[in-house]
């Protein structure tokens, strides 16, 4: 299959998938989702692959997020919000072998719950990890709030949300957001070390272990469900466009004038 932005390769055991958007520092747009929907499903279910490394092209950003550019009330694709984010998002949880986000570059808004929700986050000393939904007229209902709280705790997740600041990579170490940080010239031998250790695993045994780890927190998938809903009436509403206008046109935003 031919993909429009995103790039797809398997290499010894390892399917690689990055999206391909360097000029948009790697922000998704409804084709971009749609790419990586199919590119999960082809990874996950061929038996050839143990391991899938998920990442952005480029050395500025794993992925920042939806595009806003697509983004006015609705984006640009499918789904309940313009893009089918809760179907991509499960879909990483849901593939029978571990998902490893290799973290080039900023990971913000959306991309952060990309990099959370896979299984792995191994991450460059130059990645910067934040959200930003607060201060676009956004916000992730779901594994980006509910999931991300059992990741570094209920304190931490919410200061991440409230504040919406850039965290370094150590600081992401520092509070269990990322498995290891390496200077960004080992970052490729760092991914593939880990990649082979895993490889060397039982399929079978690690498919099980995902698949339990998940039970655990399969319920936010209905959280997000429900907060989808509720988000999709949010991005009708002046208060959320008024984010959106405010970062397309490179000025803070005034929320509170459209606050009822």
């Amino acid at each position: 299959m031919t993909y429009e932005d995103i790039l797809y390769d398997e290499t010894d055991g390892v399917a690689t998938i990055t999206i391909n958007r360097p000029d948009r520092y790697n922000a998704f747009r409804g084709q971009t989702c749609m790419d990586l929907i199919d590119a999960f499903h082809r990874a996950g279910w061929n038996k050839d692959i143990g391991v899938i490394v998920f990442t952005g092209a480029g050395d500025k950003a794993f992925c920042t997020g939806g595009d806003q550019s697509a983004h006015d009330g609705q984006y640009d694709g499918r789904g309940l919000i313009g893009l089918p984010v809760e179907e991509l998002q499960r879909l990483i949880r849901e593939v029978p072998k571990p998902v490893i986000a290799r973290v080039n570059g900023f990971a913000i808004g959306g991309g952060h719950v990309l990099h959370v929700i896979c299984d792995l986050s191994i991450a460059s000393e130059t990645a910067i990890f934040g959200q930003v939904g607060p201060k676009v007229g956004s916000v992730d209902p779901g594994f980006g709030t509910a999931y991300l709280a059992r990741v570094v705790g209920e304190k931490r997740a919410r200061e991440i949300w409230y504040l919406c600041r850039k965290y370094s990579a150590q600081q992401a170490l520092d509070w269990g957001l990322v498995n290891a940080v390496v200077p960004p010239e080992e970052l490729d031998q760092e991914v593939r070390k880990w990649c082979d250790e895993i490889l060397e695993k039982s399929p079978t045994a690690l498919t099980i272990a995902k698949r339990s780890f998940n039970a655990d927190s399969d319920n936010i998938a209905g959280i997000g469900a429900l907060g989808m809903q509720a988000l999709n009436l949010y991005y009708d509403t002046e208060e959320s466009k008024e984010g959106v206008r405010a970062f397309n046109e490179k000025r803070k935003p005034d929320f509170r004038k459209y606050y009822k």
